[in-house]
């Protein structure tokens, strides 16, 4: 994930007559490191601090897990940064053209670290003897009547003082402060080569498909789920990462 080289994004280039729901297929595979680097903020700010959490809050034999992995990015920047031994990385994704490009990423870096692949629901799951466990904007895929039980299990599975890196896509109560923030992130699109047509094309795709939720319910969410500390660390525009500690 570190190959400045990657397919450019065009995957909503051409106009279309009938709006799909965005799914991570083959053609989103294939250029997902351009459009993720190009459609969230702060991103690769993001991904490196998982690194630098991995390399304090990893235990001794203990499980990392990256739920809804994509391709990787995470689960390579723990791998990289583990600093004890007799750990394990499991990298969870449903699709699974992101479990193959994902594949062809990691199969080259040697780190003592490994990396398990796992094609499978997160909900399917088994979290267990978990240091670590990161949800980098995977949770606002999640069916909401879901979310509950998907963090709730995470907590059962995280050894004391384990620790949930939960980065999703936000929205506020406050309905002009929503508006503004949204506006902020598509000039951050433009700025970054999006036209309108793409800008509008994909968020049509994903209205029915990606469901934010406000900072306060994610809280009050981890909080019921009997975690510790619940810590904003970070937030740019309506995008945000949480470390919860059990």
């Amino acid at each position: 994930m570190d190959d400045k080289n990657w397919k450019k994004d065009t995957v909503f280039q051409e106009p279309v007559d009938k709006v799909v729901d965005f799914t991570f297929d083959e053609k989103v595979a294939d250029v997902f490191e351009d459009m993720l680097r190009r459609s969230i903020p702060g991103y690769s700010t993001i991904i490196s601090i998982i690194g630098m959490l991995a390399k304090f809050h990893a235990k001794p034999e203990s499980n990392l897990y990256d739920l809804g992995t994509s391709l990787g990015a995470a689960s390579l920047v723990m791998q990289k940064n583990i600093s004890v031994e007799g750990c394990k990385i499991i990298a969870v994704d449903n699709s699974l053209p992101m479990i193959n490009r994902c594949r062809e990423i990691i199969e080259n870096k040697k780190y003592l670290t490994p990396i398990e692949l796992v094609c499978a629901d997160v909900m399917d799951v088994e979290i267990k003897n978990a240091s670590i466990v990161v949800l980098n904007f995977t949770l606002q895929f999640i069916p909401l009547e879901y979310r509950n039980k998907l963090i709730e299990k995470i907590y059962n599975g995280l050894l004391p003082e384990g620790i949930l890196i939960l980065s999703e896509k936000i929205s506020f109560d406050d309905e002009d402060l929503n508006n503004r923030q949204i506006q902020r992130y598509h000039n951050f699109k433009k700025f970054n080569g999006y036209s309108d047509l793409e800008i509008s094309a994909k968020r049509d795709a994903l209205e029915n498909v990606l469901i934010p939720e406000t900072l306060d319910t994610h809280f009050s969410r981890l909080y019921r789920a009997r975690f510790t500390h619940v810590d904003l660390w970070y937030q740019l525009f309506n995008f945000a990462s949480i470390i919860a500690t059990k």
